[in-house]
């Protein structure tokens, strides 16, 4: 394959991986594999949290497609590098920057990353896996869509004992998603 055609697989990869992880966060995180998930949604005790299995099971689908693919099965490798690409982002804002879960304790105050944190712990307003919002990772609506989004599946605005006036959520040591 040429190298314009390996980027631009790895670039929808890339793309089309927020697109996966928003379903498989309403569908399945939220759905049958809240077992899992249900630990990100609790204030984490220690370093891991049983919803990291599905960074691992995502990193051994990744890994699996990189070895095909360098095999000589078409364009598999790059698939499983835009794979890996979208889950380092993943780590970088969303365990790190939302989450703080490495050292850096930067809360963003202005664009884009501002948005993305606040989307974030928007999701988290809500006990328990049901009428959630917010369920992409890099990618978050405008925080009015979200906050009416609420009021929707809520029946008004929502009340949190410990949800601050401007949609923060302050969630003991962990964040929110």
């Amino acid at each position: 394959m040429t190298v314009l055609t390996n980027t631009l697989v790895f670039l929808a990869t890339l793309a089309g991986m927020e697109l996966f992880a928003w379903w498989a966060h309403k569908h399945v995180m939220h759905g049958w594999g809240w077992g899992w998930h249900r630990s990100h949604h609790e204030p984490r005790t220690g370093w891991f949290e049983k919803n990291d299995l599905y960074a691992v099971v995502f990193a051994g689908v990744a890994i699996l497609l990189i070895a095909l693919g360098t095999a000589g099965y078409g364009p598999l490798e790059w698939i499983g590098a835009g794979m890996t690409a979208y889950g380092f982002l993943y780590f970088v804002a969303h365990d790190g920057l939302v989450h703080h879960r490495w050292p850096l304790r930067y809360v963003p105050r202005k664009g884009y990353l501002k948005r993305l944190y606040q989307a974030h712990r928007l999701h988290h307003a809500v006990e328990g896996k049901e009428r959630c919002v917010s369920f992409g990772f890099l990618y978050a609506p405008p925080l009015p869509v979200l906050k009416q989004q609420l009021r929707e599946l809520h029946d008004g605005p929502l009340h949190k004992t410990n949800a601050k006036p401007d949609g923060d959520v302050s969630r003991g040591n962990q964040g929110a998603a």
